[in-house]
């Protein structure tokens, strides 16, 4: 009965939740729709109606498809080699100083140039489908490199002394002390990466044009000014992105359970 009665309480407590969430989304709905009566004008601020009519139409067709696909694949793609890169050179620094002293003009430099810049910098390096990839290499890795670099400091000195006395090899000192003590770290930078990642790559897609990919299409619906589809298209960023970071979310949620 106990058993039972938790179920019922956890239960009761997510929908409660659920209904939270719902009546939240549903105000902010009220408030966009209250501003388009108020300006009145379709072109200027469309009606969520309208908007997510324009998004139905768009569901229904195939470039819709090819063109969310590929922007996903383009952000997978990046956030991959950015987690890859900064965690291996955040490790390298963290454990080497002269490495961390060597990098480090080059973090701050980047981290300290508009995004605008970097994708027209990149523009010219790379073809218009490979700009959104690094594009976003570039303003991501770093978080993930500041991260894993803070964790590293964060260590325990005396485990690594202590391991050092006991001569255990650095592999071991790496895979058992070093990893588990960044993991929290490397998680909280994916987690602003997964965000970022997204801006950055559909910045690019409207800069560099490639011929599948979202940020095209709103470059075409601001030009002829379709503002419904233009906040279309900014709900599926938005959503995907929502997408993402909940879907990585829950994979850590169960990994810490196992």
């Amino acid at each position: 009965m106990k058993i039972s009665t938790t179920r019922v309480k956890k239960q009761t407590k997510k929908t409660k939740k659920i209904i939270k969430k719902f009546l939240i989304l549903l105000f902010w709905l009220l408030i966009w729709e209250l501003c388009s009566l108020f300006i009145n004008n379709e072109i200027l601020f469309p009606s969520p109606f309208s908007v997510f009519r324009t998004l139905c139409v768009l569901i229904g067709k195939r470039y819709f498809w090819q063109s969310v696909f590929r922007s996903i694949l383009r952000v997978i793609v990046a956030l991959i080699l950015s987690i890859i890169i900064g965690i291996i050179l955040g490790v390298i620094s963290g454990i080497n100083e002269f490495v961390e002293e060597l990098l480090n003009p080059f973090i701050i430099t980047i981290k300290a140039t508009p995004v605008i810049s970097i994708i027209i910098i990149v523009l010219v390096w790379v073809t218009s489908s490979n700009v959104a990839i690094l594009a976003s290499v570039f303003m991501c890795f770093p978080l993930i490199y500041t991260n894993v670099l803070e964790g590293i400091k964060s260590v325990n000195k005396n485990l690594i002394q202590m391991a050092h006395i006991y001569k255990v090899k650095r592999k071991y000192i790496l895979k058992d002390i070093y990893l588990p003590s960044i993991k929290p770290y490397i998680v909280s930078g994916i987690l602003m990466c997964l965000g970022i990642g997204w801006k950055v790559c559909v910045a690019s897609e409207v800069l560099s044009t490639p011929r599948y990919s979202i940020g095209l299409n709103l470059l075409n619906a601001k030009t002829i000014l379709d503002t419904e589809e233009l906040f279309a298209w900014t709900i599926v960023v938005v959503l995907l992105s929502f997408i993402f970071e909940n879907m990585f979310k829950y994979y850590i949620k169960n990994k810490a359970k196992e």
